[in-house]
């Protein structure tokens, strides 16, 4: 993940239990931060400049001041975290859990907790629309759940062609990139009508992608030929 106001991008090296901060520009690692045993899912305070670890290993989400690289608190979480962002509207970071099937949001002023159940199995993905206050949690279920996050209630949901892994949401063109690894697409959801308006193909294996919301352009990073396609959105 990057923190564009600090000008340093944050990785969670889940083999060696480290938070790596990387100066893009130098190109090195300036910083490296303990934070549980296997960080996954990592989330971005803007306003206090902390960073929530969701760990994989004890299953808890750890806060993080990045200023002293020090743990500010852990909270248990309900199951196995995957994927977390921190929606600056309503100053919540959001954990995907897998099992129990939901997204617990956590408020990152009073670490107030409150769960919200998802109807299909397996969340992973995940992405906010702040305008809307809107949560797009991708499952394994092979489908998009999406939550009102003030509420906490279900919307939606969006079926897909199989099971996806990261998701990006494009707030220009209102629209939601879905990489399917296995099936080897991209299932692009239109998030007004909420439907599947479009699908690329890719390739096989294909999980990885970065979106350049500046550019408009999607990165599929394609790992049986060591190559990576870029999609221009016209």
């Amino acid at each position: 993940m990057c923190a564009q106001d600090h000008g340093f991008v944050i990785a969670a090296a889940r083999g060696t239990g480290k938070i790596l901060l990387i100066d893009p520009m130098a190109e090195k690692v300036v910083r490296e931060m303990n934070a549980g045993s296997r960080p996954n899912g990592l989330a971005w305070d803007t306003i206090r400049k902390r960073l929530l670890v969701a760990d994989v290993g004890d299953n808890s989400a750890r806060i993080l001041d990045s200023s002293y690289a020090q743990v500010v608190t852990t909270i248990s979480l309900p199951g196995r975290p995957r994927w977390s962002v921190y929606d600056p509207r309503l100053d919540l970071f959001l954990v995907n859990i897998r099992e129990p099937s939901g997204v617990l949001a956590i408020s990152a002023e009073s670490e107030r907790e409150r769960f919200m159940a998802v109807s299909a199995a397996g969340p992973h993905g995940l992405d906010i629309d702040k305008e809307e206050g809107r949560a797009f949690v991708a499952c394994d279920g092979k489908a998009v759940a999406v939550l009102d996050v003030e509420t906490g209630k279900e919307i939606a949901t969006v079926p897909l062609a199989g099971a996806p892994d990261a998701i990006w949401y494009d707030p220009l063109m209102k629209r939601l990139y879905c990489a399917i690894g296995r099936e080897g697409v991209v299932d692009v959801v239109d998030t007004l009508g909420l439907v599947v308006d479009e699908q690329t193909k890719t390739e096989g294996g294909a999980h990885t992608t970065a979106f350049d919301t500046a550019r408009q352009r999607l990165y599929v990073f394609l790992p049986r030929s060591c190559r990576a396609s870029v999609y221009d959105e016209v």
